[in-house]
């Protein structure tokens, strides 16, 4: 099946159909009832210590960039336009040195 954006194919009658029988005609994996859900427990609650050893990602220690918002005159803007990493080096340079202009 290939990759849609954003759009939703919704199945034939005959093709929910076949996707409906396959639900029912698995035992080892049957659809979910109501009482199914309302008896379900949390993974945290099911598996603690697994729970525990999973590894999730801390806090940043240093946050590399930070939002800004340029809006420049109309004179520079297709002197910045498709620089992208280059402005950022020129920037970075600028604020080294003090200054806070782009080249």
């Amino acid at each position: 099946m290939s990759k849609s954006k954003g759009k939703l194919r919704v199945p034939s009658d005959a093709e929910e159909a076949r996707i409906q029988a396959g639900i029912a005609a698995d035992p080892d994996n049957p659809e979910w009832t109501a009482e199914d859900f309302r008896r379900a427990k949390p993974f945290v609650e099911t598996f603690p210590a697994l729970a525990k050893s999973r590894r999730v990602r801390g806090p940043q220690k240093k946050p590399t960039k930070i939002a800004v918002s340029l809006t420049p005159d109309a004179g520079s803007g297709g002197a910045i336009q498709g620089r992208g990493t280059r402005l950022a080096e020129t920037h970075g340079r600028g604020a080294e040195e003090g200054r806070r202009t782009v080249s």
